[in-house]
């Protein structure tokens, strides 16, 4: 073996050993993003602060932006040696959604390492990729590699909250932090799924928009004894079993089409999307996933009415998370607003979809990458029925796309491990990944 290899070799366990160790450090800074400002604490800046010192070590600066105190989110930009390519924004955030340390099997802010796997809140959502970004730049730049394309690394805060005071607050503050960025990388993607035989890797190449709906009535209060033709109740409930009831057919999208195309060829079953829903089961734990991608639907999840059993409620509410497939932004919800009827009212909290061509020369890089480190692999597209910070940098003109590349044990739902008890992954998934974002970030 010559010295150029086993320097090789040496740089490539540093990058493996380094994407293990920065995630474990990481999901030890308690970042939990409780929903509520008098809760959340500084737990954002402070893991901005320690990936600042990440950064530093290795001569890249980075810029703080916080929305308000501890709030922060943070941005380092790395230039490529092609400076007329479009910028690639490479992102994740730092925040994580609470856990109960009582219904853990580990402290789920301890980053321990048990049986080849690590536990925490984050290890999937998602300071695995902060880890991996981090160890891989830092790679780059001790290896002297320069990537093809400008990268902005983000960092960013409020995530679980729907982003308000992270990259939606940055974006309205600070678009000129986005100059020259034309596609986007982040969540939720990229992990292995056993089809067939095959080991396919999905990745978001599209996100259903979100639409929240209020429904709201209002009837004359009156004793429970004498039935009311304006039961306000009565109004909310119905118009919400009507939503709730309505069938939601198979409407084809650039990347349910394109799933469907490649489960059909692989699993020997029909190609056509319409009948992806009787196929599922060859999917495995992705099928569910795939399942709410397949449509729109409508969830009723808050109901409120009333106050006391012989009083007939003078207003009564109920709120409806739908998402809503591409090519469904100008039509959906006057078909909601129909079905739920005139008896009620309706007020919208709205995020339109975001697509991605499935044919971008990034998918292309992606493809290739991956199959360097596992050549019977398949990287294919899909529709994430859920939303990532990818939708508030999409007025900005990014392309966002959803790929954190993990090679996990066949029978691991990652996606099944989002905001789970034990949260946690496979630290070979790690180098895997940390080898395939390498490749990815060098050429995309």
């Amino acid at each position: 073996m010559t010295d150029g290899a086993v320097a090789g070799d040496a740089a490539r366990e540093r990058l493996h050993a380094e994407a293990v160790a920065i995630t474990a450090e990481l999901v030890a800074i308690d970042s939990t993003n409780t929903g509520d400002p008098a809760t959340i604490g500084d737990g954002e800046t402070r893991v901005c602060h320690r990936i600042a010192e990440l950064l530093d070590e290795v001569g890249i600066a980075s810029e703080l932006v916080e929305s308000v105190p501890g709030r922060g989110s943070l941005f380092a930009r790395v230039e490529g040696s092609d400076p007329d390519a479009g910028g690639l924004v490479v992102h994740g955030h730092v925040d994580v959604v609470p856990a109960v340390p009582e219904d853990w099997t580990v402290p789920p802010f301890s980053g321990e390492i048990r049986d080849g796997w690590l536990y925490g809140r984050g290890t999937v959502d998602m300071k695995n990729m902060l880890g991996m970004m981090l160890a891989v730049i830092r790679h780059h730049r001790r290896e002297g590699i320069t990537p093809r394309r400008p990268l902005l690394l983000a960092f960013f805060a409020d995530e679980e909250a729907a982003g308000v005071m992270g990259a939606k607050w940055v974006v309205r503050e600070r678009p000129d932090l986005f100059d020259g960025m034309t596609h986007a990388l982040s969540e939720v993607g990229g992990w292995s799924v056993p089809v067939a035989g095959r080991r396919l890797y999905p990745i978001a190449i599209a996100e259903k928009g979100v639409a929240w709906a209020k429904v709201s009535a209002h009837g004359a209060a009156a004793h429970a004894s004498r039935p009311t033709a304006d039961n306000a109740a009565a109004a909310v409930a119905g118009a919400v079993h009507r939503v709730a009831t309505r069938e939601y057919p198979v409407a084809p999208t650039e990347a349910n089409t394109a799933l469907a195309a490649v489960v059909g060829e692989i699993a020997d079953v029909s190609a056509d999307v319409a009948n992806l829903p009787r196929h599922l089961d060859v999917l495995g734990h992705f099928g569910p996933l795939v399942e709410a991608s397949l449509s729109h639907t409508a969830s009723p999840t808050v109901l409120n009415a009333g106050y006391k059993t012989n009083v007939i409620p003078a207003e009564a509410h109920a709120e409806i998370d739908c998402r809503v497939l591409p090519g469904g932004e100008d039509t959906f919800r006057a078909e909601i607003e129909q079905e739920l009827g005139p008896d009620v009212s309706v007020e919208w909290t709205w995020a339109p979809p975001i697509a991605a061509p499935a044919d971008d020369p990034l998918v292309g890089v992606i493809r290739e990458a991956v199959r360097e480190s596992d050549a019977d692999s398949l990287v294919v597209p899909y529709l994430l029925p859920a939303s990532t910070d990818n939708k508030h940098l999409a007025p900005l003109g990014i392309e966002g796309y959803g790929f954190v590349p993990l090679r996990v044990p066949d029978e691991f739902d990652v996606f099944g491990h989002f905001h789970a008890v034990d949260e946690r992954v496979p630290v070979d998934a790690l180098h895997f990944g940390a080898d395939v974002l390498d490749r990815v970030l060098r050429s995309a």
